[in-house]
């Protein structure tokens, strides 16, 4: 059963948070749960290739691979031939998936190469969902792009992508400092220069992105110095992204209904 599961818990955090703040602000429907399930079916083949990829191909990681990629498909060409203009994400989610396996394959799947195409992709899908929902279609100039009137680049999914691609790729500095990359002064002060940046910007666009900035500024200067001299720091590194994951799902969610007419 190992081999048909993600054994990194914090994966599907990062997987899920953005395509459900979108699904929840921009007003559910049956197709954005269509396509949330398939954004799951999704990860289950990506985690398994890239098992598959890493080992070079061993025979023990083909069969979770093939299988979840025959459920996506038998449960994806429906959905795209409802929504072809979907078929516009295409090339982004190949690159990124290419990238995505060619680090697997080189062994390098905690890499920044790699973390940068897992927050793209989870950030980006924040998008296509919010563009089935209910309020998806509030950008008239590009709604000739999808069926039923839904906008291709809905105001809520792009507000809500950008800031989860900013706030995931700092956690991803954070967490390397406590980790992978302890004691990498490097590493810190790129974490923190980019900490400084998110509350920047978030504080130009909307005081709850400022003041989330603020929280994860905080902790990313905070923590790593705190237990510089502890052990076990993967697991405090964990809990406490537990806490400020929930904490930036729900200031994005809430912020993110401003937009809402």
């Amino acid at each position: 059963m190992r081999d048909w599961r993600s054994n990194e818990p914090g994966a599907w955090v990062i997987v899920l948070m953005p395509a459900l703040s979108a699904f929840l602000v921009s007003g559910p429907t049956w197709n954005s749960v269509w396509l949330l399930v398939l954004w799951c079916l999704c990860y289950c083949v990506q985690f398994s290739a890239a098992r598959w990829a890493k080992s070079h191909g061993r025979a023990r990681y083909r069969m979770p691979m093939l299988v979840y990629a025959a459920l996506l498909v038998c449960a994806g060409l429906p959905f795209v031939f409802r929504f072809p203009g979907m078929l516009w994400w295409a090339p982004i989610y190949c690159v990124l998936c290419a990238g995505s396996l060619i680090c697997a394959w080189r062994r390098r799947e905690h890499s920044i190469p790699a973390n940068i195409c897992a927050v793209l992709a989870s950030s980006t899908m924040a998008i296509p969902v919010a563009s089935l929902g209910t309020h998806g279609g509030d950008a008239p100039a590009l709604a000739h792009l999808l069926p039923f009137g839904q906008s291709i680049l809905p105001p809520l999914g792009v507000e809500i992508a950008g800031a989860y691609a900013l706030t995931l790729f700092g956690s991803v500095l954070y967490v390397k400092t406590m980790i992978r990359e302890q004691g990498n002064t490097r590493y810190l002060a790129a974490s923190w220069i980019w900490h400084i940046l998110v509350m920047a910007i978030g504080f130009l666009y909307s005081p709850i992105y400022g003041w989330l900035g603020a929280i994860l500024l905080a902790r990313a200067v905070v923590m790593p110095v705190a237990t510089r001299n502890m052990r076990k720091t993967a697991k405090i590194a964990g809990i406490g992204e537990c806490v400020t994951s929930l904490v930036s799902f729900v200031m994005i969610t809430y912020a993110a209904t401003v937009l809402i007419p």
